[in-house]
């Protein structure tokens, strides 16, 4: 069985520092495909969903909606969900 992926939230590249998880659109136990969208969240300049890497079941959902998140610390990632790849 292949190890969990982590989930982390992207640097998406704009200067800004965190974001806010407005809702999951995946719960613990889904099947997700690549690409598929998994949470909603907002920064200071736009609101989108974040996709999949991968394909899989998620795990464990470790950030609930409404949590303040920071982006791409790359020494301590935030984790927002955990999943076993298919």
């Amino acid at each position: 069985m292949p190890d969990p992926v982590v989930f982390s939230l992207p640097d998406i590249g704009e200067g800004l520092a965190e974001g806010e998880v407005l809702a999951w659109l995946v719960a613990e136990g889904d099947a997700v495909a690549r690409d598929q969208p998994l949470v909603e969240v907002r920064t200071d300049k736009a609101t989108g969903e974040l996709p999949a890497p991968v394909a899989g079941t998620v795990l464990r959902l470790l950030v609930p909606a409404g949590s303040v998140v920071g982006f791409g610390a790359p020494q301590a990632p935030v984790m927002l969900a955990v999943w076993r790849p298919s």
